[in-house]
């Protein structure tokens, strides 16, 4: 079975035969047979050989670089092997297509939206009253399908959030002050924990990307642009809800994460080394969780719920079926 390695320590990575050598700057040495890495994170300074590229394009690896901090830094993708042409072609004329960009980005956020209502719900269920942020998400969605712009789309988006993220303060069972989103730097343990868990839920999604024939560079939401794989922007919107929130909510309420899983740093506030093996750790048992999948009749893992979301968006786009963003039902 193919598993995510994550490489914590500095060092240099080399090929030996079909494995791969990881030799820590403290000597030790440690053998990955090729076959079994799906992906590797990067998370600290190592040495990588353009031989060793080459090896990953072969086997179909990624590999995602973070810094010392933690703070992610790009991925290296290796050569598309699922090339459609016809389908990068429809996948341009639907961005192309205002009304047909603006109709899978709504569905972006109307399925994001509806998953962070449920989260609420959830939460309000079990005594954390935010049956206030619930309400005027509720307002808030019911003006999606009226929206003319993607801009107009993405400020809705935001003011959700914002209500959203009031809610925090209740259904985290530890006293930190969260008032807003701060990016960089991180200004609090929350903003350093959404940050983190939102670059690894982007990651994953890149993975699932690369497994179809959809162009990761053409996007419906985000704007295209350069250096980024704006669809993975996307489509994680919808995922985010379900797998990093649920993930940071449950690390913070049950101690796994705490004041001391945090160092002061030059970009602010960063996980420490042992919180970061933590959180992918369990990030990792999260993408496994598996759900009953009314339509396919049988269990599917979270992560491969990621894959599904873009044959459905392959269908809209090929004109085979109207693109409806992935909803919780449970």
């Amino acid at each position: 079975m193919q598993e995510s390695y994550y490489i914590y320590s500095s060092g240099n990575l080399t090929q030996k035969d079909n494995t791969l050598r990881f030799t820590a700057i403290d000597g030790n040495v440690k053998d990955l047979p090729i076959e079994n890495i799906k992906e590797i994170y990067i998370m600290n300074e190592i040495t990588v050989t353009s031989k060793l590229l080459n090896l990953f394009s072969k086997y179909g690896i990624l590999v995602h670089f973070f810094n010392y901090y933690q703070f992610y830094i790009g991925s290296f993708c290796p050569k598309e092997t699922k090339l459609a042409g016809q389908l990068l072609v429809k996948q341009v004329l639907a961005y192309g297509d205002y009304s047909n960009r603006l109709s899978i980005a709504r569905e972006f956020i109307v399925a994001a939206s509806y998953n962070i209502y449920r989260n609420l719900r959830y939460y309000n269920g079990r005594g954390k009253n935010v049956s206030e942020q619930m309400a005027a998400i509720e307002n808030l969605r019911r003006k999606l399908a009226d929206v003319e712009t993607i801009e107009e789309l993405m400020g809705i988006e935001g003011n959700i959030r914002q209500e959203y993220y009031k809610a925090w303060n209740v259904i985290i069972a530890q006293n930190i002050e969260f008032d807003k989103r701060v990016y960089h730097p991180a200004d609090n343990m929350i903003n350093s924990l959404i940050s983190y868990v939102n670059s690894l839920v982007y990651t994953k999604t890149l993975a699932e990307i690369y497994k179809t024939q959809l162009n990761p560079t053409i996007s419906y939401l985000h704007q295209p642009g350069t250096r980024r794989y704006s669809l993975a922007l996307d489509v994680s919107e919808i995922f985010k809800p379900l797998i990093a929130d649920r993930l940071i909510f449950s690390l913070l309420n049950r101690k796994q994460i705490t004041e001391s899983s945090f160092v002061e740093g030059l970009n602010g506030l960063q996980l420490t080394e042992r919180a970061s093996r933590i959180i992918t750790s369990e990030f990792d048992e999260k993408l496994k969780t598996t759900i009953f999948h009314k339509e396919l009749n049988k269990n599917v893992s979270y992560q491969f719920l990621i894959r599904l979301e873009l044959y459905k968006l392959i269908k809209h786009i090929i004109g085979e079926k109207e693109y409806k963003g992935f909803e919780m039902w449970w």
